[in-house]
């Protein structure tokens, strides 16, 4: 597990050399895969927070935005404005839920559920342009989602 792992170093090496640095890759690689859903994205008019929401949407609607920020790790600041975007776009609407007037639900419009279809090529069109292996995409994903979820813990210890 990666909260297990622990990197023990000399005194003397630099711990601020940037190559030593865990967050900066993990930091430069999402800004490239970025650039790389950028042109793939704009096709269908979506930035890439806004194919995130979509990807949850399609999966169930509608979601509390509580439950969307959960999901994103995005926090309301983040979250409110997008959606608005996404509503005004015509993909999303936003109700307030009628058991709890508290809680807004997002669902996804037919616009919203009509673009699942062309988005369906995103994933193999990303990957056709990456010079590396399925498996090693997976066993990369699996790693992260457990960074990801040892980050979480972290951070919900601090609460």
């Amino acid at each position: 597990m990666v909260g297990e792992r622990h990197m023990e170093l000399p005194v003397s090496e630099d711990l601020l050399d940037l190559d030593r640095q865990v967050c900066f890759p993990l930091y430069a690689a999402s800004n490239l895969l970025g650039r790389l859903y950028r042109p793939l994205l704009a096709e269908l008019g979506l930035t890439y927070p806004q194919y995130l929401v979509l990807l949850v949407l399609w999966r169930e609607t509608p979601q509390s935005v509580g439950s969307l920020g959960g999901l994103l790790h995005l926090d309301s600041g983040t979250l409110t404005p997008l959606l608005k975007r996404m509503e005004l776009a015509g993909l999303v609407s936003r109700t307030r839920d009628v058991t709890d007037e508290r809680r807004v639900l997002i669902a996804l419009t037919p616009k919203g559920r009509d673009l699942r279809e062309p988005a369906r090529v995103l994933p193999a069109a990303l990957s056709a342009q990456l010079a590396i292996a399925d498996a090693d995409v997976t066993e990369l994903r699996d790693l992260v989602r457990e960074l990801v979820a040892v980050l979480q813990a972290t951070l919900s210890e601090r609460r």
